[in-house]
């Protein structure tokens, strides 16, 4: 029995050798087969291949609906949130939970963005900011003009995080950075808000870089802010971020007008 087997297996009688014949006629085509056809075939594949990879790609991309509406208490968010999907101004609070609503965009193609403002208490936003981050299309980073001197530090610390954790998910997030109430007359241009934030953002990275790490071997390497060894600037971040001047409240305390025209463009661009 042992001697019929091993002819059966040494003769080609198995799987395998019923497939040869077709194995070496299709050898045999493609050497027989114009070079040039053969192009053609491999080019269309590619082609082929890459628009499947990149559909792939944009649909995972369109699933993403949501903005977050981030920053720090009494920044105007809620505010913004309000203004946006309703047009009207509204007297709000410190949230203490998130808020999420559908919001139609301003352009040709009616699409639609899911508007997330996120508390912005202390010992809140981090953890709110865990949990939505992984569904962002986009961050909004509200800044309060009027009041951004005095906080200029609280505010660089919680963008650092912020921008650290975009820049560590898969479909890196639009990025815009509004700074609010600019009907104030105390508050800081757009200009002078960025390049105050680059300032302290430079001082975060290099006091943050210098402090025993607390990582363990398993763990992933720290994401680099910036470029190493110069002075940090926006630009230098793989996600871009923007800067606009917007006031939820209106000019001169109206509360029936407000400047948000620029922030209803960026959404309709990023939608």
């Amino acid at each position: 029995m042992a001697s019929a087997d091993s002819r059966r297996v040494g003769d080609g009688s198995g799987a395998g050798g019923n497939f040869q014949p077709y194995l070496d006629s299709f050898r045999q085509e493609l050497q027989q087969t114009d070079p040039t056809l053969l192009s053609v075939v491999v080019a269309v594949f590619a082609v082929l291949l890459t628009l499947v990879f990149w559909k792939l790609i944009r649909s995972r991309r369109s699933s993403q609906r949501a903005v977050l509406l981030v920053g720090l208490c009494d920044s105007g968010k809620t505010l913004l949130f309000v203004r946006l999907l309703t047009g009207l101004y509204r007297d709000t609070q410190t949230s203490i939970t998130d808020s999420s609503a559908t919001y139609r965009v301003n352009n040709n193609r009616g699409n639609s963005l899911t508007l997330i403002d996120l508390p912005g208490h202390e010992s809140l936003r981090l953890q709110f900011l865990e949990r939505f981050k992984s569904s962002a299309r986009a961050v909004v980073f509200v800044v309060d003009s009027a009041a951004f001197q005095r906080e200029v530090k609280d505010v660089a610390e919680f963008l650092f995080q912020v921008l650290i954790d975009s820049m560590g998910l898969k479909n890196t997030p639009s990025f815009l950075i509004a700074c609010n109430k600019q009907d104030i007359a105390m508050a800081k241009s757009a200009k002078l808000i960025q390049q105050q934030l680059e300032k302290e953002l430079n001082t975060l990275r290099v006091t943050r870089s210098a402090a025993p790490s607390t990582l363990d071997s398993s763990t992933a390497v720290p994401i680099q802010l910036g470029k190493k060894g110069k002075e940090f600037e926006f630009s230098q971040l793989p996600l871009k971020v923007e800067f606009l001047e917007c006031s939820a409240k209106g000019g001169r305390g109206d509360p029936g007008s407000a400047d948000i025209q620029d922030l209803e463009k960026w959404l309709a661009k990023i939608a």
